[in-house]
């Protein structure tokens, strides 16, 4: 091999056009689809996962919501029947006001309460037992949670007996009066989101810049100007991620009803959407208002998020926009 054949080798090697096809393009080498084939393999079990699981229940519910069918028999369409129908059904109109009366206690104090155990934590040197506590409920199962604060809300329970000594009254009946079985939800609902929101916030308050709470205190900021100025502002993007999460989560209240009370009672006192939807599809075997209600449930959904989205130009600061 001579010179000349090897350095027009190189040159062929180092020009712009080696390694591409003739339409232009560069070739993938081996490796390069190999490792592709593998992702592909890699994300399918997610990918199948989702589109049985998600998808096709979707487009299901969306079919089924204009038509009658109860399983069994020939699918019939009814057009917007079903809608018109849930909409004048007064269990709707009331499993609407029981979900959006759970968003509206829940979020805000569960969330206060979050920010205000995270501020007291983030001062302790050790803090890994209370986070362990905090988080236990997270991690436990909800019907287990449920089953616990059911034997809690009886009218011979602890909860029910301790409040009877302190304040000299009867025992309340928690889950047997209308105007207290909401509330019994509400708590339970509290209590098992609270530690994750504790962790979320802890590490949002870790987060913050110790020159910024030093250069305030240095100005003469006292705890509670730190708190409102600094803090809050610096964590209003997490509080409203949370907010978001925990207003989505309220909505979709279903499991801690149904093991706390009997038939979303009394008097449809805990009645929520998601439960109605239950009720209709796997209780009657209505699956089109079924699906027509579950429908209302997304619409509703995504005005409340779209509501929260908007307002958050007037409450959340970012860095990005004080630089």
């Amino acid at each position: 091999m001579t010179a000349t054949t090897v350095d027009a080798g190189a040159a062929a090697a180092a020009s712009p056009s080696a390694g591409r096809a003739p339409g232009g393009l560069r070739k993938e080498s081996a490796w390069r689809r190999r490792d592709r084939s593998w992702g592909y393999i890699f994300i399918a079990p997610q990918v199948v996962g989702m589109a049985v699981f998600v998808l096709v229940p979707f487009i299901a519910s969306m079919v089924l919501a204009f038509a009658e069918w109860n399983g069994l028999t020939e699918l019939t369409w009814v057009g917007f029947e079903n809608f018109t129908a849930q909409l004048q059904d007064e269990l709707l109109l009331r499993s609407i006001v029981n979900t959006l009366l759970i968003a509206i206690i829940t979020v805000p104090i569960g969330l206060g309460l979050a920010v205000v155990i995270a501020v007291a934590l983030e001062k302790l040197k050790t803090r890994t037992l209370y986070l362990i506590l905090f988080f236990a409920p997270v991690v436990t199962s909800t019907i287990a949670v449920a089953m616990i604060w059911q034997q809690m809300f009886r009218v011979d329970g602890v909860l029910s007996d301790t409040i009877a000594k302190i304040f000299g009254i009867a025992p309340p009946d928690w889950l047997g009066d209308p105007r207290l079985a909401l509330l019994a939800v509400c708590i339970v609902t509290i209590w098992s989101a609270l530690g994750l929101n504790v962790i979320i916030f802890l590490a949002g308050l870790q987060n913050i810049s110790p020159s910024v709470i030093e250069a305030a205190r240095i100005d003469g900021a006292g705890p509670l100007r730190l708190f409102w100025s600094i803090r809050m502002p610096l964590l209003s993007p997490i509080i409203f991620f949370s907010s978001i999460v925990a207003f989505i989560s309220s909505l979709q209240t279903f499991d801690t009803v149904f093991i706390l009370t009997a038939d979303a009672g009394p008097d449809n006192a805990t009645r929520t959407i998601v439960y109605h939807i239950y009720d209709l599809g796997f209780g009657r075997f209505e699956f089109g208002p079924a699906s027509a209600a579950s429908v209302i449930l997304l619409l509703l959904t995504l005005v409340i998020t779209g509501i929260q989205f908007g307002a958050q130009k007037r409450f959340v600061h970012y860095e990005d926009d004080a630089a």
